[in-house]
């Protein structure tokens, strides 16, 4: 005898398909980045609070601008996008990229502006096998597989720079910078090369001076060490809240005659209005100005003004970038943008065109081949700018 009559079957059978119906969506909408309706979510990592939050603040904002002027869409994809705090390096970065990872579910990450913060995420990624297209500089990484990045390597700014300096001043230089992973990285690049170029340190021991991060805000003691020493010309990397002061007590220190050259932070975007006159004349190299001449520069610059007070920042272009890699490798991933599928299609990418001229990645390094900028902080109608002086190497490798 059956325990129910057809009508009753063909009933629970209906329920039973609408129960592995919804079981199956909930299953799709569960793979990472997937949030239903064709959507796509990335993650945003980056310093919103902390010594380097004005950096962190650019690499939101240059993202976001990418988005605003695409419709809010990647890949033709609308995208839920994930902004986390890095605070100030990995302490604070490995917790918000834990639950952008795996709590949140991303399809990518990008961002992250300290080099000790990719370091601190970087084991997380291999964990999740979620991408990241990184949008500011970064330490060497020996599994680069997973990992992209739209701005430079850490030691690169210093190393395309080397051998003007080498050319241009008269004797022995003095290097100088921050006591952390990213200062290391920026003044090896420059001390490396400018010793294969045939430079000399003017610093006692032949090696880098370096203060300590985030804690000093007084550089006049290292200053008399400068002057000290006989130097005809300094070095530096300093970024954020400490490029300030490095550069407003430089400008009224015994040494304030001697030529400074650095690596572009430090008289990047907000910090340079914050320094003001103290600024003027400083040498820096950099990947990026806002009067590069070509078109996608020109559309650049004029949205992000429409926008935002002052001009674009490298930090900005490199998070606009890492959005127009998203966009075409999301793109190119079809109908499933599984993170995996994602990784694939970057790099198989080729030239971007690009605001700061075109560009591709290193298949050694997953970084930029690109060129480099000498700049001057000169006037620029009524403000100081970093205005482009001449061209400098193509790095990349």
């Amino acid at each position: 005898m059956s325990l129910t009559t057809p009508a009753r079957s063909r009933a629970l059978t209906a329920a039973l398909l609408a129960l592995v119906l919804t079981a199956s969506t909930a299953c799709a909408d569960d793979e990472p980045g997937t949030t239903g309706g064709g959507s796509i979510k990335i993650g945003l990592l980056a310093s919103l609070s902390g010594t380097y939050q004005s950096v962190g603040k650019e690499i939101r904002d240059g993202f976001e601008l990418y988005l605003d002027t695409h419709d809010g869409k990647l890949g033709g994809r609308q995208v839920d996008l994930v902004v986390a705090d890095e605070g100030n390096g990995a302490a604070t970065a490995v917790p918000a990229a834990t639950k952008l990872l795996k709590q949140d579910r991303v399809a990518a990450l990008t961002g992250i502006v300290g080099g000790g913060s990719v370091a601190g995420v970087y084991p997380l990624l291999q964990e999740t096998k979620v991408p990241l297209v990184g949008s500011n500089g970064r330490p060497e990484i020996k599994d680069v597989s997973r990992v992209w990045h739209t701005s430079y390597l850490s030691d690169e700014p210093g190393a395309a720079i080397a051998q003007h300096v080498k050319d241009n001043v008269k004797g022995s230089v003095y290097a100088i910078g921050p006591d952390y992973q990213g200062g290391w990285d920026e003044l090896r690049g420059f001390t490396e090369a400018f010793a294969k170029a045939g430079g000399t340190l003017a610093n006692p021991d032949g090696k880098t001076t370096f203060t300590p991060f985030p804690a000093t805000t007084n550089f006049t003691p290292y200053f008399a060490r400068i002057k000290a020493s006989g130097a005809q010309a300094v070095y530096t990397f300093y970024a954020g809240s400490a490029a300030v002061d490095f550069v407003k007590q430089y400008a009224q220190s015994e040494i304030k005659d001697i030529p400074l050259y650095a690596a572009g932070f430090l008289t990047e975007g907000g910090v340079l209005n914050a320094q003001g006159e103290a600024a003027r004349d400083i040498f820096s190299v950099l990947n990026y100005s806002p009067d590069l001449d070509n078109a996608e520069n020109r559309g650049f610059v004029a949205a992000w003004k429409a926008k935002h007070d002052g001009s674009p920042t490298t930090y900005a272009l490199a998070s606009y970038d890492a959005a127009a890699v998203l966009d075409r490798a999301i793109g190119a991933a079809g109908d499933d943008p599984t993170p995996e599928a994602i990784n694939a299609q970057i790099g198989k990418l080729g030239q971007i065109a690009s605001p700061r001229g075109a560009w591709q990645f290193s298949t050694v390094t997953h970084s930029p081949v690109q060129k480099w900028y000498l700049r001057q902080v000169r006037q620029d109608g009524r403000a100081l700018s970093n205005t482009v002086v001449g061209d400098l190497a193509t790095i990349g490798r």
